[in-house]
């Protein structure tokens, strides 16, 4: 987390709004469930593509290193790549996904 939180005023890029949760270590019963041990933060950003995107990208990174992932109902930035490689059981709702529905369309 002090990486992150360092990397952002470095980047020049800042966020309107900041919040910091600590998650218990209670298993999550849900397939597709965010939480899981240690502290989250999410940042509320207005959407300026050359600033933000590199910064997030930075960010997703650090995420990934200290095995963390990130919460696919809030970051609209994760590709479909980073979202398999920190959900691995996406396959065990994939095979209900009606294939005519796409949100990003």
């Amino acid at each position: 987390m002090s990486e992150i939180l360092r990397k952002i005023p470095e980047s020049g890029f800042g966020s309107n709004l900041a919040v910091l949760k600590v998650c218990g270590d209670l298993p999550s019963p849900g397939v597709l469930s965010f939480p899981m041990p240690g502290i989250s933060i999410a940042l509320d950003s207005p959407y300026i593509p050359d600033k933000v995107l590199s910064l997030f990208e930075d960010l997703d990174k650090v995420v990934l290193q200290a095995g963390g992932r990130l919460y696919p109902a809030k970051d609209a930035h994760m590709s479909a790549a980073l979202f398999q490689q920190t959900y691995p059981n996406w396959r065990k709702v994939e095979k209900f996904r009606d294939p005519m529905f796409m949100s990003d369309t």
